[in-house]
């Protein structure tokens, strides 16, 4: 059954009030650590990219065909997803079903990291020893208390927001619990870009180093996007917390860049109100495989990877 998602206004409410349940719930589980430390305007967001040429969509019967599947396949699932997905190689995009906003759960964790990356250069200065360590933890590891202290860093939901807008990520809500921030895939698709695109507004050093943590996470958090990836390079965040305000149901997301044979995908996967964290992994992964044959015609592989642990609580 499809549910469509509350209203930007009624969630906004709701998750001013369950701010703290959001905290609360969203305590790290025990990870494996992952591999060493990587070395590493306003106006039209194409700036931001090298001012590339206009993008296109899909040719016309392969989005009527993908569209098709998706819709098939949200009409079989509880809960709801939308999905958004750029190809840089071709310059083509592709969204599906995002106009109601999605909480970001840790996927949330990407955009702070664009945001301390930001204030650094604007700082004219390298992180620090310790800012370093936590957006190793934050990313790697998906560590909630290092994500809070680099949270508050970059100035809270007003940093962040601020942060966003600036670079053209418009559609973003940062809550004042960075897990309740509001966004729909494409955004997310943005600042992926933006973080570690040679075109973004960064430099090679930082993209170098985002690149390096967001393709090291630790093994058993390896789940999402990269399910679409037979042959390739996967660099991915993921986001996973049961809601209160959906009667506990899961917010499943995933985030990811896939660098696939003749093919750069910028891939968003977000969705809520499953009924638990197994079969948010499994619509999300699945969605992924829909999007990434549709824009590559390679079909990924079918089975879902299994995870060695599946975390009790949020993350």
């Amino acid at each position: 059954m499809r549910l469509r998602g509350i209203s930007l206004v009624v969630i906004l409410a709701i998750v001013t009030g369950g701010c703290a349940h959001a905290d609360a719930s969203l305590s790290a589980p025990g990870h494996r650590v992952a591999a060493p430390e990587p070395v590493a305007a306003e106006g039209d967001p194409s700036a931001d990219l090298g001012g590339a040429a206009p993008s296109t969509g899909l040719p016309a019967e392969v989005r009527r065909r993908l569209d098709r599947a998706l819709a098939a396949y949200l009409d079989s699932r509880p809960g709801r997803f939308a999905v958004a997905v750029h190809d840089r190689t071709t310059n083509v995009r592709y969204a599906f079903r995002q106009n109601d906003p999605f909480m970001l759960a840790s996927v949330a964790k990407v955009d702070i990291l664009f945001a301390l990356l930001l204030q650094a250069e604007r700082e004219a200065r390298e992180l620090t020893v310790e800012e370093r360590q936590h957006a190793a933890l934050m990313i790697r590891n998906s560590d909630n208390t290092s994500a809070q202290h680099l949270f508050t860093a970059i100035g809270g939901p007003q940093g962040l927001s601020k942060a966003l807008r600036r670079h053209g990520v418009t559609h973003t809500v940062p809550g004042y619990s960075w897990g309740a921030t509001l966004s729909r895939p494409s955004d997310q698709v943005d600042v992926l870009e933006r973080l570690i695109d040679p075109g973004g507004p960064l430099t090679a050093r930082h993209q170098r180093y985002a690149l390096g943590l967001l393709s090291s996470v630790a093994p058993e958090q390896a789940w999402g996007v990269s399910a679409a990836a037979r042959h390739g390079q996967v660099a991915l965040k993921n986001g996973w917390l049961p809601v209160q305000a959906h009667n506990g149901l899961w917010t499943i997301n995933s985030v990811g860049r896939l660098a696939l044979p003749g093919h750069e995908l910028f891939l968003a996967v977000l969705s809520e109100r499953n009924p638990d964290m197994g079969a948010g992994i499994e619509t999300v992964e699945r969605v992924a495989r829909l999007a990434v044959r549709a824009f590559t015609g390679i079909e990924p592989p079918q089975q879902a990877r299994a995870l060695s642990s599946e975390p009790a609580s949020a993350g």
